[in-house]
Protein backbone atom coordinates (compact mmCIF):
# COMPACT_ATOMS: atom_id res chain seq x y z
CA UNK A 1 0.00 0.00 0.00
CA UNK A 2 1.13 3.44 -0.83
CA UNK A 3 1.89 6.26 1.62
CA UNK A 4 1.07 9.02 -0.92
CA UNK A 5 -1.73 11.00 0.18
CA UNK A 6 -4.47 11.02 -2.68
CA UNK A 7 -6.55 13.26 -1.15
CA UNK A 8 -3.77 15.90 -0.55
CA UNK A 9 -2.50 15.23 -4.20
CA UNK A 10 -5.97 16.32 -5.63
CA UNK A 11 -6.12 19.57 -3.38
CA UNK A 12 -3.10 20.42 -4.42
CA UNK A 13 -4.40 19.89 -7.97
CA UNK A 14 -7.17 22.02 -7.77
CA UNK A 15 -5.50 25.12 -5.68
CA UNK A 16 -1.81 25.24 -7.83
CA UNK A 17 -3.54 23.96 -11.02
CA UNK A 18 -2.16 20.81 -13.55
CA UNK A 19 1.28 22.29 -15.02
CA UNK A 20 2.91 23.18 -11.17
CA UNK A 21 1.09 20.04 -9.81
CA UNK A 22 2.89 17.94 -12.78
CA UNK A 23 6.45 20.02 -12.76
CA UNK A 24 6.16 18.95 -8.61
CA UNK A 25 5.88 15.34 -9.05
CA UNK A 26 8.22 15.16 -12.14
CA UNK A 27 10.56 16.96 -9.56
CA UNK A 28 9.91 14.18 -7.19
CA UNK A 29 9.90 11.83 -9.38
CA UNK A 30 13.66 12.92 -11.04
CA UNK A 31 14.68 13.06 -7.20
CA UNK A 32 13.41 9.74 -6.24
CA UNK A 33 11.18 11.15 -3.29
CA UNK A 34 8.88 9.64 -4.91
CA UNK A 35 8.98 6.50 -6.82
CA UNK A 36 6.83 4.98 -10.05
CA UNK A 37 6.09 2.23 -7.85
CA UNK A 38 4.43 4.52 -4.78
CA UNK A 39 1.21 5.26 -7.03
CA UNK A 40 -1.96 3.34 -7.55
CA UNK A 41 -4.08 4.10 -10.61
CA UNK A 42 -7.38 3.01 -9.01
CA UNK A 43 -6.51 4.80 -6.07
CA UNK A 44 -5.00 7.88 -8.62
CA UNK A 45 -8.51 7.85 -10.62
CA UNK A 46 -10.75 7.26 -7.19
CA UNK A 47 -8.74 10.79 -6.05
CA UNK A 48 -8.63 12.55 -9.19
CA UNK A 49 -11.40 11.96 -11.04
CA UNK A 50 -15.10 13.94 -9.89
CA UNK A 51 -17.01 10.98 -8.39
CA UNK A 52 -13.74 9.10 -8.75
CA UNK A 53 -15.01 5.80 -6.62
CA UNK A 54 -18.26 5.45 -9.12
CA UNK A 55 -15.94 6.23 -12.42
CA UNK A 56 -13.88 3.16 -11.64
CA UNK A 57 -17.17 1.07 -11.14
CA UNK A 58 -18.48 2.09 -13.80
CA UNK A 59 -15.10 0.24 -15.69
CA UNK A 60 -17.24 -3.00 -14.97
CA UNK A 61 -19.26 -3.84 -17.54
CA UNK A 62 -21.71 -5.00 -14.96
CA UNK A 63 -22.28 -1.34 -13.59
CA UNK A 64 -25.86 -0.35 -14.95
CA UNK A 65 -24.17 3.17 -15.78
CA UNK A 66 -20.79 2.46 -17.24
CA UNK A 67 -21.40 3.01 -21.14
CA UNK A 68 -22.71 6.74 -20.19
CA UNK A 69 -20.04 7.54 -17.23
CA UNK A 70 -17.31 6.89 -20.22
CA UNK A 71 -18.80 8.60 -22.96
CA UNK A 72 -16.72 12.04 -23.16
CA UNK A 73 -20.14 14.33 -24.04
CA UNK A 74 -21.25 12.82 -20.29
CA UNK A 75 -18.73 15.59 -18.57
CA UNK A 76 -16.71 13.08 -16.73
CA UNK A 77 -13.30 15.48 -16.39
CA UNK A 78 -10.15 13.07 -16.25
CA UNK A 79 -7.94 15.38 -17.64
CA UNK A 80 -6.33 15.15 -13.81
CA UNK A 81 -5.94 11.45 -13.32
CA UNK A 82 -4.37 11.62 -16.95
CA UNK A 83 -1.90 14.04 -16.24
CA UNK A 84 -0.53 11.92 -13.13
CA UNK A 85 -0.69 9.12 -14.70
CA UNK A 86 1.43 10.16 -17.86
CA UNK A 87 4.00 11.61 -15.61
CA UNK A 88 3.94 8.44 -13.83
CA UNK A 89 4.39 6.66 -16.49
CA UNK A 90 6.88 9.16 -18.61
CA UNK A 91 8.87 8.63 -15.79
CA UNK A 92 9.53 4.92 -15.43
CA UNK A 93 10.05 5.38 -19.05
CA UNK A 94 12.72 7.07 -18.82
CA UNK A 95 14.21 5.81 -16.11
CA UNK A 96 14.84 2.59 -18.13
CA UNK A 97 15.57 4.44 -21.25
CA UNK A 98 19.00 6.06 -19.39
CA UNK A 99 20.17 2.91 -17.41
CA UNK A 100 24.04 2.98 -16.53
CA UNK A 101 23.99 -0.45 -19.03
CA UNK A 102 24.11 2.03 -21.89
CA UNK A 103 27.48 3.21 -22.10
CA UNK A 104 27.43 4.75 -25.90
CA UNK A 105 24.71 6.75 -25.26
CA UNK A 106 27.09 8.53 -22.65
CA UNK A 107 30.12 8.85 -24.22
CA UNK A 108 28.94 10.71 -27.54
CA UNK A 109 27.39 13.82 -27.42
CA UNK A 110 23.66 14.57 -29.14
CA UNK A 111 23.28 17.33 -31.52
CA UNK A 112 19.51 18.47 -32.09
CA UNK A 113 18.61 18.98 -36.04
CA UNK A 114 15.79 19.60 -37.89
CA UNK A 115 16.89 17.20 -40.84
CA UNK A 116 17.00 13.88 -41.96
CA UNK A 117 20.69 13.64 -42.75
CA UNK A 118 22.63 16.92 -43.42
CA UNK A 119 25.55 18.44 -44.74
CA UNK A 120 27.47 19.41 -41.59
CA UNK A 121 30.55 22.14 -42.98
CA UNK A 122 33.82 22.36 -41.89
CA UNK A 123 35.44 25.33 -40.44
CA UNK A 124 38.41 25.85 -41.82
CA UNK A 125 41.06 29.36 -41.75
CA UNK A 126 40.98 31.50 -44.83
CA UNK A 127 45.18 31.64 -44.83
CA UNK A 128 47.19 29.18 -42.93
CA UNK A 129 50.03 32.24 -43.41
CA UNK A 130 48.57 35.00 -41.90
CA UNK A 131 49.58 34.11 -38.09
CA UNK A 132 50.32 38.05 -37.22
CA UNK A 133 47.97 41.04 -36.97
CA UNK A 134 50.04 44.16 -37.80
CA UNK A 135 48.99 47.17 -36.87
CA UNK A 136 45.83 49.15 -38.04
CA UNK A 137 45.78 45.89 -40.28
CA UNK A 138 42.28 43.99 -40.43
CA UNK A 139 42.37 41.13 -38.70
CA UNK A 140 41.66 37.45 -40.79
CA UNK A 141 38.70 35.83 -40.39
CA UNK A 142 37.46 32.01 -40.06
CA UNK A 143 34.32 30.59 -42.51
CA UNK A 144 33.01 28.05 -43.18
CA UNK A 145 35.29 26.00 -45.50
CA UNK A 146 34.34 23.57 -49.04
CA UNK A 147 35.09 20.61 -46.21
CA UNK A 148 31.86 19.08 -45.35
CA UNK A 149 30.39 15.88 -43.26
CA UNK A 150 27.28 14.19 -44.90
CA UNK A 151 25.14 12.43 -41.97
CA UNK A 152 22.87 9.42 -42.24
CA UNK A 153 18.90 9.87 -42.59
CA UNK A 154 17.35 9.73 -39.07
CA UNK A 155 14.94 6.81 -38.04
CA UNK A 156 12.15 6.55 -35.69
CA UNK A 157 11.40 4.51 -32.96
CA UNK A 158 8.26 4.29 -30.46
CA UNK A 159 5.68 2.48 -28.58
CA UNK A 160 2.71 2.97 -27.26
CA UNK A 161 1.83 2.04 -23.46
CA UNK A 162 -2.12 0.99 -23.10
CA UNK A 163 -3.94 1.06 -20.06
CA UNK A 164 -6.83 -1.14 -19.66
CA UNK A 165 -9.92 -1.02 -17.55
CA UNK A 166 -8.77 -3.68 -16.17
CA UNK A 167 -5.46 -2.39 -15.32
CA UNK A 168 -7.40 0.29 -13.18
CA UNK A 169 -10.39 -1.75 -12.01
CA UNK A 170 -7.82 -4.32 -10.71
CA UNK A 171 -5.03 -2.09 -9.62
CA UNK A 172 -2.42 -3.61 -12.03
CA UNK A 173 0.02 -0.56 -11.73
CA UNK A 174 2.51 -3.29 -11.53
CA UNK A 175 1.90 -4.40 -15.02
CA UNK A 176 1.60 -1.02 -16.46
CA UNK A 177 4.49 0.00 -15.25
CA UNK A 178 6.63 -3.06 -16.25
CA UNK A 179 5.04 -2.41 -19.77
CA UNK A 180 6.61 1.00 -19.78
CA UNK A 181 10.01 0.17 -18.05
CA UNK A 182 9.77 -2.15 -21.09
CA UNK A 183 9.64 0.11 -24.07
CA UNK A 184 11.73 3.00 -22.27
CA UNK A 185 14.60 -0.47 -22.49
CA UNK A 186 13.98 -1.67 -25.72
CA UNK A 187 14.43 2.09 -27.14
CA UNK A 188 17.29 2.79 -25.50
CA UNK A 189 18.52 -0.44 -26.67
CA UNK A 190 18.13 0.64 -29.71
CA UNK A 191 19.83 3.55 -29.51
CA UNK A 192 22.40 1.91 -28.19
CA UNK A 193 23.21 -0.68 -30.66
CA UNK A 194 23.39 1.53 -33.10
CA UNK A 195 25.77 3.45 -31.66
CA UNK A 196 28.02 0.92 -30.67
CA UNK A 197 27.55 -0.30 -33.64
CA UNK A 198 28.81 2.86 -35.27
CA UNK A 199 31.77 2.38 -32.80
CA UNK A 200 32.84 -0.46 -33.25
CA UNK A 201 32.88 0.13 -36.82
CA UNK A 202 30.45 -2.61 -37.88
CA UNK A 203 28.18 -0.09 -39.73
CA UNK A 204 30.34 2.64 -41.32
CA UNK A 205 28.42 6.12 -42.70
CA UNK A 206 31.19 8.30 -42.57
CA UNK A 207 30.55 10.59 -45.40
CA UNK A 208 33.50 13.24 -46.18
CA UNK A 209 33.23 15.85 -49.22
CA UNK A 210 30.92 13.27 -50.82
CA UNK A 211 33.15 10.41 -50.23
CA UNK A 212 32.09 7.63 -48.47
CA UNK A 213 34.66 5.64 -46.12
CA UNK A 214 35.03 3.16 -43.39
CA UNK A 215 35.57 4.84 -39.73
CA UNK A 216 38.72 2.70 -39.21
CA UNK A 217 41.58 2.68 -41.77
CA UNK A 218 44.67 0.65 -42.03
CA UNK A 219 46.71 2.62 -44.24
CA UNK A 220 44.98 5.79 -46.18
CA UNK A 221 43.74 8.76 -45.57
CA UNK A 222 44.72 8.47 -42.36
CA UNK A 223 45.49 4.83 -39.74
CA UNK A 224 43.42 4.44 -36.67
CA UNK A 225 43.46 0.60 -36.09
CA UNK A 226 46.21 -1.58 -34.63
CA UNK A 227 46.11 -5.56 -34.83
CA UNK A 228 47.97 -7.37 -32.58
CA UNK A 229 48.05 -4.74 -29.79
CA UNK A 230 46.05 -6.53 -26.67
CA UNK A 231 45.36 -4.23 -23.88
CA UNK A 232 48.87 -5.67 -21.29
CA UNK A 233 49.96 -2.74 -19.86
CA UNK A 234 51.10 1.05 -20.62
CA UNK A 235 53.24 0.23 -23.82
CA UNK A 236 49.68 -1.56 -25.14
CA UNK A 237 48.49 2.39 -24.54
CA UNK A 238 51.61 4.08 -25.86
CA UNK A 239 51.54 2.31 -29.22
CA UNK A 240 47.47 3.28 -29.60
CA UNK A 241 48.72 7.05 -28.75
CA UNK A 242 51.50 6.91 -31.38
CA UNK A 243 48.84 6.76 -34.13
CA UNK A 244 47.17 9.82 -32.66
CA UNK A 245 50.42 11.79 -33.06
CA UNK A 246 50.74 10.75 -36.51
CA UNK A 247 47.27 12.10 -37.20
CA UNK A 248 46.76 15.29 -39.07
CA UNK A 249 43.61 17.16 -39.96
CA UNK A 250 42.19 16.93 -43.42
CA UNK A 251 41.40 20.64 -43.43
CA UNK A 252 44.61 22.55 -41.81
CA UNK A 253 47.24 19.58 -42.44
CA UNK A 254 47.84 20.42 -38.72
CA UNK A 255 47.99 17.29 -36.19
CA UNK A 256 44.56 16.81 -34.21
CA UNK A 257 44.62 17.89 -30.98
CA UNK A 258 43.45 15.08 -28.65
CA UNK A 259 43.95 15.10 -24.77
CA UNK A 260 43.84 11.41 -23.02
CA UNK A 261 39.92 10.72 -22.74
CA UNK A 262 38.32 7.48 -22.88
CA UNK A 263 39.16 4.25 -23.36
CA UNK A 264 36.70 1.58 -24.08
CA UNK A 265 37.01 -2.03 -23.08
CA UNK A 266 35.39 -5.47 -23.55
CA UNK A 267 33.56 -7.14 -19.98
CA UNK A 268 36.60 -9.72 -20.49
CA UNK A 269 39.42 -7.15 -20.24
CA UNK A 270 37.57 -5.08 -17.48
CA UNK A 271 40.28 -5.75 -14.51
CA UNK A 272 43.22 -5.58 -16.85
CA UNK A 273 42.40 -1.60 -18.08
CA UNK A 274 41.57 -1.41 -14.69
CA UNK A 275 45.25 -2.17 -13.81
CA UNK A 276 46.79 -0.30 -16.29
CA UNK A 277 45.09 2.94 -16.43
CA UNK A 278 44.37 3.26 -12.50
CA UNK A 279 47.59 1.84 -11.53
CA UNK A 280 49.91 4.22 -8.78
CA UNK A 281 53.48 3.43 -10.59
CA UNK A 282 54.37 1.77 -13.82
CA UNK A 283 57.86 -0.13 -14.24
CA UNK A 284 59.88 0.68 -17.64
CA UNK A 285 62.25 -2.19 -18.06
CA UNK A 286 64.67 -1.51 -20.88
CA UNK A 287 65.82 -4.31 -22.74
CA UNK A 288 69.68 -5.27 -22.38
CA UNK A 289 69.99 -5.47 -18.50
CA UNK A 290 69.84 -2.26 -17.72
CA UNK A 291 68.20 -1.13 -14.41
CA UNK A 292 64.59 -0.98 -13.81
CA UNK A 293 62.35 2.78 -13.76
CA UNK A 294 59.47 3.09 -11.49
CA UNK A 295 57.98 6.12 -12.49
CA UNK A 296 54.16 7.52 -11.50
CA UNK A 297 51.57 6.37 -14.10
CA UNK A 298 51.19 8.61 -17.02
CA UNK A 299 47.86 7.26 -17.82
CA UNK A 300 45.34 8.16 -14.39
CA UNK A 301 43.28 10.71 -16.85
CA UNK A 302 41.84 8.43 -18.69
CA UNK A 303 38.00 7.33 -18.37
CA UNK A 304 37.64 3.65 -18.51
CA UNK A 305 34.33 1.87 -19.54
CA UNK A 306 33.51 -1.41 -20.30
CA UNK A 307 30.36 -2.40 -22.30
CA UNK A 308 29.26 -6.42 -22.58
CA UNK A 309 27.04 -5.06 -25.04
CA UNK A 310 29.94 -3.53 -27.53
CA UNK A 311 30.94 -7.15 -27.03
CA UNK A 312 27.79 -8.72 -28.87
CA UNK A 313 27.62 -6.06 -31.48
CA UNK A 314 31.20 -7.61 -32.25
CA UNK A 315 30.18 -10.89 -32.01
CA UNK A 316 27.19 -10.35 -33.91
CA UNK A 317 29.74 -8.65 -36.95
CA UNK A 318 31.12 -12.47 -37.11
CA UNK A 319 33.98 -11.69 -35.14
CA UNK A 320 35.39 -15.51 -33.28
CA UNK A 321 35.01 -14.94 -29.21
CA UNK A 322 38.37 -15.48 -28.11
CA UNK A 323 39.07 -12.67 -30.87
CA UNK A 324 36.47 -9.86 -29.82
CA UNK A 325 37.04 -10.50 -26.13
CA UNK A 326 40.50 -8.58 -27.01
CA UNK A 327 39.01 -5.23 -28.95
CA UNK A 328 39.29 -1.87 -27.28
CA UNK A 329 39.00 1.59 -28.07
CA UNK A 330 40.90 4.57 -27.12
CA UNK A 331 40.15 8.13 -27.53
CA UNK A 332 37.71 11.33 -28.00
CA UNK A 333 34.43 9.76 -28.41
CA UNK A 334 32.37 12.77 -28.18
CA UNK A 335 34.61 14.63 -30.80
CA UNK A 336 34.59 11.41 -33.24
CA UNK A 337 31.19 10.78 -33.16
CA UNK A 338 27.16 11.91 -32.27
CA UNK A 339 24.05 11.18 -32.23
CA UNK A 340 21.67 13.35 -34.83
CA UNK A 341 18.18 14.04 -33.05
CA UNK A 342 15.47 15.01 -34.33
CA UNK A 343 13.71 14.97 -30.81
CA UNK A 344 14.72 12.95 -27.69
CA UNK A 345 11.94 10.15 -26.08
CA UNK A 346 8.79 12.00 -25.93
CA UNK A 347 6.02 10.70 -24.34
CA UNK A 348 2.24 12.21 -25.53
CA UNK A 349 -1.09 10.47 -23.99
CA UNK A 350 -4.20 9.78 -26.52
CA UNK A 351 -7.55 11.09 -25.14
CA UNK A 352 -10.31 9.71 -22.85
CA UNK A 353 -13.08 7.82 -24.89
CA UNK A 354 -11.13 6.88 -28.52
CA UNK A 355 -11.95 4.01 -30.56
CA UNK A 356 -9.66 1.72 -29.14
CA UNK A 357 -11.39 2.31 -25.42
CA UNK A 358 -14.64 0.67 -27.04
CA UNK A 359 -12.96 -1.82 -29.37
CA UNK A 360 -10.28 -2.84 -26.68
CA UNK A 361 -10.97 -1.39 -23.28
CA UNK A 362 -8.14 0.12 -23.40
CA UNK A 363 -8.83 3.58 -21.40
CA UNK A 364 -5.37 5.47 -22.09
CA UNK A 365 -2.58 5.17 -24.02
CA UNK A 366 0.41 6.78 -23.76
CA UNK A 367 3.04 6.71 -26.94
CA UNK A 368 6.66 7.32 -26.57
CA UNK A 369 8.94 7.52 -29.37
CA UNK A 370 12.58 9.01 -30.35
CA UNK A 371 13.94 9.99 -34.16
CA UNK A 372 17.71 10.06 -34.97
CA UNK A 373 20.66 8.56 -36.18
CA UNK A 374 24.31 7.74 -35.35
CA UNK A 375 26.94 9.70 -37.02
CA UNK A 376 30.48 9.85 -37.67
CA UNK A 377 31.84 13.35 -37.32
CA UNK A 378 35.72 12.61 -37.53
CA UNK A 379 36.99 8.99 -36.93
CA UNK A 380 40.56 10.26 -36.08
CA UNK A 381 39.59 11.32 -32.90
CA UNK A 382 39.35 7.14 -31.80
CA UNK A 383 41.51 4.33 -32.54
CA UNK A 384 40.85 0.41 -32.27
CA UNK A 385 43.04 -2.07 -30.74
CA UNK A 386 43.01 -6.03 -31.56
CA UNK A 387 44.82 -8.90 -30.25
Amino acid sequence: MSSLNYRELRRRYELDGAAKTVNHLQEALREQSLKPEDFSLRDLAEALVPDGREWVRSLDPRSSGGTALLESGDGVDATAFQNVTAQVVQSKIMEAYNQEAFVASRLVDTIPTRFDGEKIPGVGRISDLVDEVGPGMPYPSLGFGEEYVETPQTTKHGFIVPVTREAIFFDRTNLVLSRAAEVGEVLGLNKEKRLLDLIVGVSNPYNYNGVAYDTYQSSGPWVNVITGNELVDWTSVDAAEQLFAEMLDPTTGEPVLLGATTALVMPAYRHAAHRTFNASEVAYAPAGGQSTTVAANPLGSYRVEESRLAYRRVLASGVAADDAKKWWFLGDFRRAFAYMENWPITVTQSPMGSEADFTNDIVLRFKASERGAAAVMNPRYVVKCTG
